[in-house]
């Protein structure tokens, strides 16, 4: 037997060393032939320092997708050497199965953490590697992201998104790479923000989390009147009611943009619009929106979404049925108070369409809030009714999703978006398809009309509504706030400053405003068709910047009824 010191035991070391795997050469199959005595040739396969496993590298980290694409295999190494190649995973046998040229893995669900595959020749050639391991890691879990609130002074301010993301390699915010501190904090502000802002982390294994940041921008207190677009242009009724601003008494002016017509009041561009006639232009939008803010007032803009003769007839001319309300005969439906012809398909793709472009576009003018008017189906049996597209949805479910449309729609362009609603909703949403927690996630208001003289004999144990405007408006307001607790939406009912049936003076509309106040509700938007508004009845605010604190609106000193 030689010594250590031996020429052949120096040369034997030599060409062993010659023959082990070196770290970083690239991936190689080698094919030896070998001399056997008595035997011939065979071929050997054996494996250099790269991975023998296609699809597989030593020190891998594999994130969840990497490993549901998972696909192995051995190259030069298919039907002839099938048997003569062994694997295991954790010392458990990997089925093997030729294919051409390669050998395939039938790889077995692989659990979170680490792994050792070993590939194995078979029989003893000198020279040549016969096993390799490979050492890899399964690692499925995402990183932990954590948002803090989304901040901005308004909605047309650029927010502030900050979060922590532990374990991240890549952090995106609207889509944009962002870096991160020691501890995985990162901040990142978008100038123009969506409704909502995407926050994506990735790890170095490719796993990716994905959640929400929903700017909070808090509605500020508002105390609005309604005026038509036809109102508006007049000089009279204009003045009243910028007088009402300027003294103080109002801080919102709620106009039109598209009435219970379908007419739009200023001279949209919205093609819809523009070809079946209903771009009227009674009033320049830009103008009058810069005159009711020089008065020191936000500018509501009331959208009548889905009671629209005009495009309703319009489309049935036209042929184009589906975008009306129908009776199951296929004709227009005509079983509600406002006659055949009134109301178009909310389930329309192009009508609800329609009505979002209107809404973004009077964003885009200048309107501080979009208030949806009729965002629901007509009144009658749901038998007697057809909404073509609708499927399998209910009527509340798409009309919600209506709504949530056109708030991501609104919110970049600085817009809040309101949901007029019946009284009745908080209680029977199906009478008309409101529902009001639905509605109340998808808005960030919900706007009552809870007039006393809508409400019927006995409504909340109130023997005569119209009477008792303090104790109908309070009862019914509190259902509003069940319903919408825990949604961030706030409450702004509409209240009415006109007479029907009984006498309305400033004591009515002083109690509906008082009962809104006993209900922590510090906004109201006032009803009168012909702008003609209590003046009596609305305490002054003290300074404009009321509109910044959520204090709740101060009463004339009146004797209640209640």
């Amino acid at each position: 037997m030689p010594t250590p010191w031996s020429p052949l035991a120096q040369s034997t070391r030599r060409r062993r060393a010659a023959a082990r795997p070196r770290r970083g050469r690239a991936l190689l199959t080698v094919a030896v032939t070998v001399a056997c005595a008595g035997a011939g040739a065979f071929t050997w396969t054996a494996f250099s320092s790269g991975s023998p496993v296609h699809g597989l590298s030593d020190g891998a980290v594999l994130g969840a997708s990497a490993v549901d694409r998972l696909n192995l295999y051995l190259d030069g190494a298919g039907a002839d050497h099938a048997g003569k190649i062994r694997v295991t995973l954790d010392g458990t046998p990997v089925a093997t199965r030729a294919d051409g040229a390669r050998l395939r893995l039938a790889m077995p669900a692989l659990a979170d953490g680490p792994h050792e595959m070993v590939v194995l020749g078979h029989g003893s050639l000198p020279f040549v590697p016969a096993k390799r391991r490979l050492a890899f890691r399964v690692d499925s879990t995402p990183p932990a992201l954590r948002l803090e609130p989304a901040r901005a002074a308004t909605l047309r301010s650029p927010v502030t998104v900050t979060g922590t993301a532990k374990g991240a390699a890549e952090i995106t915010v609207d889509g944009r790479k962002v870096g991160t501190d020691h501890a995985g904090v990162f901040t990142a502000t978008v100038t123009r923000p969506a409704a909502v802002v995407k926050v994506s982390a990735t790890d170095l294994a490719g796993n990716t989390v994905t959640k929400e940041a929903r700017a909070q921008v808090t509605h500020p207190p508002m105390r609005a009147a309604h005026i038509t677009s036809i109102g508006w242009a007049d000089a009279t009724l204009r003045g009243r009611i910028l007088a009402l601003v300027k003294s103080g008494r109002l801080n919102a002016v709620q106009l039109d943009i598209k009435d219970e017509d379908g007419e739009v009041g200023y001279a949209s561009r919205v093609p819809r619009a523009r070809s079946i006639g209903a771009a009227k232009g009674y009033y320049d939008a830009r103008e009058a929106i810069a005159d009711i803010h020089a008065a020191g007032a936000q500018v509501v803009g009331r959208i009548v979404a889905f009671r629209d003769p005009l495009l309703a007839g319009a489309s049935w001319k036209a042929g184009r049925h589906d975008e009306v309300v129908q009776t199951p005969a296929g004709l227009p439906y005509g079983g509600s108070d406002y006659g055949a012809m009134a109301f178009t398909n909310f389930a329309s793709p192009a009508v609800r369409q329609y009505n979002e472009d209107l809404a973004t576009e009077a964003a885009k003018l200048g309107f501080d809030d979009i208030l949806y008017d009729y965002v629901r189906r007509p009144d009658g049996p749901l038998s007697r009714m057809r909404f073509p597209g609708l499927g399998a949805l209910s009527p509340e479910r798409s009309i919600a999703g209506f709504v949530a449309d056109t708030r991501a729609a609104v919110r970049p362009q600085g817009a809040f978006l309101g949901v007029s609603v019946f009284g009745i909703a908080a209680t029977r949403p199906k009478e008309i398809g409101q529902d009001i927690t639905a509605l109340a996630r998808a808005s960030d208001y919900i706007a009552p009309m809870v007039y006393p003289s809508h409400w019927g004999p006995g409504e909340y144990d109130v023997s005569d509504p119209g009477s008792a405007p303090y104790a109908i408006v309070r009862r019914s307001l509190k259902d509003f706030a069940d319903r919408t607790r825990g949604t961030r939406s706030q409450i702004i009912p509409w209240l009415q400053d006109f007479s029907m049936g009984v006498h309305y003076g400033p004591e009515q509309v002083a109690e509906q405003i008082k009962a809104a106040a006993d209900n922590k509700m510090d906004s109201f938007i006032l009803w009168n068709a012909g702008a003609s508004y209590q003046e009596t009845a609305l305490a002054v605010l003290r300074t404009h910047e009321e509109l910044k604190k959520p204090e709740r609106p101060a009463v004339p000193s009146v004797k209640l009824s209640h």
